[in-house]
């Protein structure tokens, strides 16, 4: 599947805005994702297996707030990351 990285980042996938991954729901993908792109899972996902509060993720542009949603083959996923601080 395609996934779409944001800004934040780019820095787990060598600067590459766009990866590919694998998964029959949104946590499989997380989890490929993650094995391809070592830390990046962290940045999104907390300790309890929860979406962090900054992180959107959508999936055929439908924003998704659950980790078992199940993905296709030709399902794109878009990660958008809020910015904060002060």
């Amino acid at each position: 599947m395609r996934v779409w990285i944001p800004q934040a980042l780019l820095s787990y996938t060598g600067q590459r805005r766009q990866v590919e991954a694998d998964g029959a729901t949104l946590a499989e993908l997380l989890m490929d994702l993650d094995r391809r792109h070592p830390g990046i899972r962290f940045r999104m996902i907390d300790e309890q297996d929860g979406l962090r509060p900054h992180v959107r993720l959508f999936v055929n542009h439908e924003d998704v707030r659950r980790l078992d949603v199940p993905l296709g083959a030709g399902d794109e996923v878009h990660i958008f990351q809020a910015l904060s601080g002060g």
